[in-house]
């Protein structure tokens, strides 16, 4: 069950590391909808929770996934390592740094690094 917290005045849900994998648009629709339900700005989703293929950026799943976000204006942030990803792909960790530099979908490490961008966004 996902839990709701503020974050610099930001309504955040954060999922659960355990969980059904994000495979694809309805997943995403899913977390879209329970966070408009409940007034979140930004979902934080866990590494763990999607699917290999969100990774494997040919697949077109991550580009699926986040445009839901982007359609309904829900932020989302993949919390978490993904080196192994990025090492093995460099049109990954030049996706990553692209959205990293927008205000709707990060890919951060950990919590801090969350507290830090909604605290100067």
């Amino acid at each position: 069950m996902s839990e709701f917290q503020q974050i610099h005045d930001v309504s955040v849900m954060m999922c659960p590391a355990e969980g059904e994998a994000i495979a694809g648009e309805q997943d995403a629709l899913d977390l879209v909808g329970n966070a408009a339900w409940q007034g979140a700005r930004w979902v934080v989703v866990p590494v763990g929770r999607f699917a290999e293929d969100f990774f494997r950026l040919r697949t077109k799943v991550a580009g699926d996934i986040i445009q839901k976000f982007v359609n309904y204006r829900v932020g989302l942030v993949v919390l978490g390592d993904i080196s192994r990803h990025t090492e093995a792909s460099s049109a990954l960790q030049d996706f990553v740094r692209e959205c990293n530099r927008g205000t709707q979908t990060w890919f951060l490490p950990d919590l801090e690094a969350l507290r830090t961008r909604l605290g100067t966004a």
